[in-house]
């Protein structure tokens, strides 16, 4: 196991139970006296090996003073019991026992792994008033001076609040118990440290491919005790400063704030009116609160550093290893070419449409309205919607680490400086002081690109502030867990150094101002931290780090998901090339759709990533079925003539200009030619008739296929099948009737010189004096025969 691995597994325990329990557990607890440093004392019994989860008294802090110790001090701890079990208990008696000190982060670190098998000081147990009924509650308040804990060095020690109590047996056992630390510091800190704090303000997306709402539950989450709410309410309340020159205070705390422009775009359409939710108009009830939050950001904007980070907060490793690099570009926000948005002018809106005719070049359009700056479409969303320039350059790995060619797309992509976990780098346990010395959370990466600058995130630090909320005991522990963490950094470095440290919590943090936000109080109020900000550490000398490791955290997006979306983009893709100007920008809403299909926010939910994926497809497809051929009513056409075209009408139904080309086919018989009438562009918005030449050869039917292209060959819309009929004569029709016309000529020519023949020879008998009469100029006439009398 590697040292950071070693320290995120000291800090789980911590979050799933108490997590020194066991290391504090006398072996065997028993009813009688025990003699330790503070006298008799009554111990609890031990029946069997029961964790926490065992014993039916829940324990809640609410104080714990002081959070570090100094001579003389009195450790305080306070708040309520609740008994979950089914039996009363009383009879409830309370202390606080320690465990050996750790000096050092790998000591911390080490004591979930290899836990003390006794408790190196245990004090009397002190009663606590009242019985604890089923189901019931019961406040608490406990306090002992810190020199009955015999503190003798200075360090973290371990502490379990160990809680006795009397049920329906008759006897007394462990009935609760509850791990945290006392730190004691020296009165000179040898080293300060330097923390700086990343801050993610980001949501699943609400909507659908199409742009429209699913569900209403960004409502509940930027509501009162939402999600979002206590997030953003962690830095409202952090305790302000004078500044010099200025009447307006300052946060004492710099906090930058990772925003995800998705979310805020979502947040404008519901604060703009009313807005539909799963296809019912004006069902959306989130007006007011999206307004209300937009303003709360805003504010806090104004005096912390913003991030932008990619539209969606589209997972970049799952993009790149994928092939689906440019679908990754388009949502970055340091490049103009991230064009990846979806406002609500970009939805699907009917629209009437109008009719004109295209020749064989077609018609020209206007193109879809450039972005206004040379911002990207992220940049431009939280710059609008919240009055500030957001930083650009700055990728922040969602689980801790990049691939090698995903760190390359995102400087091409105009990042110039990653926040990492340690172990995405071959030395990262140096950033976060392990094993033991220095913690600086500056480093450098050689890249094919040039040096890229690398903040590495305490991932224990990290995880301890994103689920403050869940540990159990309450928020207040987990502060000061936190504290316990920093405090063994000071403690273990160089004496008169500095160090820097990173907190970067999980995306989908869930704590508020009680737990995160008293932890970033902290580093204003303890002498031994300061606060500071991330371009601060960055303006840090470098350490070195190693070099980049194999990812962590590979490809976590379901496969078969991953698998849509490049179906999807790959049909986008072939649109664009049929799109007349700016396809990017044109087609910035299917963008955004990908960008939101393929979020990090996916990876625990492989089921609903492969429906938002199956949704981004389909809606490509759809997107393509607007630009189609329109079938004639009956499904049939008739030419006239041998040369009359085929007249044919083609809807666009998208927002923009595109080019196509039209594949018709005769089936079966040859005597209907139809020609390629090239590449045609079709007006937006616009039903298009087209005049296409044909050439008849014969009369008859003839079935055509028909169906519009991209330039690149993929179908658009419908195929159509229609009967085309033709009454005029083809060229073998033509020579056959006109040889039948020519014969039928002949033959009445030569009837009529017959005619003329017979006509003439019988005006010459008539004009004749009989058979045997000499004929004009002695000529002989035949006379008739002779006949018999008979």
């Amino acid at each position: 196991m590697t040292r950071p691995a070693l320290l995120r597994a000291a800090v789980v325990p911590f979050v799933a139970a108490p997590l020194l329990a066991s290391c504090l557990m006398a072996p065997a607890a028993h009813a009688g006296p025990a003699t330790t440093h503070g006298g008799p004392v009554l111990a609890a019994p031990a029946h069997g090996k029961k964790t926490d989860v065992d014993r039916p008294v829940r324990i809640e802090v609410g104080r714990f003073e002081p959070r570090t110790v100094t001579p003389g001090a009195t450790v305080t701890v306070a708040g309520t019991l609740t008994n979950t079990g089914t039996e009363a208990i009383d009879g409830l008696t309370i202390r606080l026992q320690r465990g050996e000190v750790r000096a050092t982060r790998e000591e911390l670190a080490a004591a979930s792994s290899d836990p003390d098998p006794a408790t190196a000081v245990t004090p009397g147990f002190r009663p606590v008033p009242g019985t604890l009924k089923p189901g019931g509650t019961l406040d608490f308040s406990y306090s002992i001076p810190a020199a009955e804990l015999h503190l003798d060095r200075n360090g973290v020690y371990p502490v379990l609040l160990n809680l006795n109590g009397t049920t329906t047996t008759d006897e007394q056992q462990r009935v609760g118990e509850l791990a945290t630390f006392v730190i004691q510091q020296p009165a000179v800190t040898p080293a300060r440290t330097t923390v700086a704090w990343l801050w993610p303000l980001t949501e699943r997306s609400h909507r659908n491919a199409a742009g429209t709402f699913v569900d209403d539950g960004l409502t509940q989450l930027i509501g009162p005790g939402g999600r979002l709410d206590r997030a953003l309410t962690a830095i409202e309340r952090l305790p302000a400063t004078a500044s010099p020159g200025t009447a307006r205070p300052v946060p004492a705390v710099p906090v930058t704030l990772a925003v995800d422009p998705s979310l805020v775009e979502e947040l404008q359409i519901m604060a703009d009116g009313p807005y539909a939710v799963g296809g019912e108009a004006d069902a959306g009830r989130g007006t007011d609160a999206a307004r209300a939050f937009l303003h709360r950001l805003a504010a806090m904007a104004a005096v912390h550093p913003v991030v932008a980070l990619p539209y969606g907060d589209a997972d970049a490793d799952a993009l790149v290893a994928t092939g689906l690099t440019d679908a990754l570009t388009r949502a970055l926000p340091g490049t103009p070419a991230g064009t990846a948005e979806d406002p609500p002018s970009a939805a699907d809106e009917a629209t009437p449409t109008t009719t004109t005719t295209a020749g064989p070049s077609g018609t020209t359009a206007p193109e879809a309205p450039a972005p206004r700056t040379g911002d990207s479409a992220g940049v431009e969303i939280l710059a609008d919607a919240l009055d500030v320039e957001p930083r650009a350059d700055l990728a922040w790995a969602a689980g801790g680490s990049y691939r090698a060619d995903t760190l390359a797309a995102l400087q091409d992509g105009g990042t110039t400086e990653v926040v990492l976990g340690p172990d995405s780098l071959s030395d990262g346990d140096r950033a976060v002081g392990l094993p033991r010395g220095r913690a600086a959370a500056h480093t450098r990466l050689a890249t094919d690109a040039g040096n890229l600058d690398v903040l590495v995130a305490d991932s224990a630090l990290s995880d301890i502030a994103g689920s403050a909320e869940a540990v159990p005991g309450g928020p207040r522990l987990a502060e000061q867990q936190y504290l316990a963490e920093l405090a063994v950094l000071g403690l273990q470095a160089p004496r008169g150094t500095e160090q820097t440290v990173l907190v970067a919590p999980p995306r989908q943090v869930d704590a508020g101002p009680d737990g995160a936000g008293a932890m970033m109080a902290d580093t204003a109020g303890l002498p031994w931290l300061r606060p500071g900000s991330v371009e601060s550490l960055t303006a840090a000398p470098p350490v070195g780090a190693g070099r980049l490791s194999d990812p962590v955290d590979a490809v976590q997006l379901d496969a078969a998901g991953l698998a849509a979306i490049g179906q999807g983009i790959a049909a986008r893709n072939d649109l664009a090339g049929a799109v007349v100007g700016d396809a990017d920008t044109a087609l910035r809403a299917t963008d955004a759709a990908a960008a939101r299909a393929s979020s990090v926010a996916w990876r625990s939910d492989a089921g609903g990533f492969r429906a938002a994926a199956r949704d981004f497809r389909d809606r490509v497809d759809r997107l393509r079925g607007r630009v189609t051929l329109l079938a004639p009513a009956d499904g049939t056409y008739t030419l006239a003539s041998s040369d009359s075209p085929l007249v044919m009408t083609v809807h666009n139904d998208l927002p923009f200009a595109v080019r196509v080309r039209l594949d018709a086919r005769t089936r079966g018989k040859k005597g209907l030619s139809i020609s390629d009438i090239g590449p045609q562009t079709l007006a937006p918005e616009q039903r298009t008739t087209l005049q296409v030449p044909t050439q008849v050869r014969q009369s008859g039917g003839f079935a055509v296929t028909a169906v519009l292209t991209t330039p690149g060959g993929g179908t658009l819309g419908d195929t159509v099948q229609m009967h085309v009929k033709s009454t005029a004569y083809g060229p073998i029709s033509l020579i056959i009737t006109i040889g039948s016309a020519a014969l039928l000529g002949l033959l009445f020519l030569r009837r009529l010189i017959r005619f003329i023949l017979r006509r003439r020879r019988a005006a010459a008998e008539e004009a004749g004096t009989g058979p045997g009469v000499p004929g004009p100029e002695g000529a002989l006439v035949a006379q008739p025969p002779t006949r018999s009398p008979v």
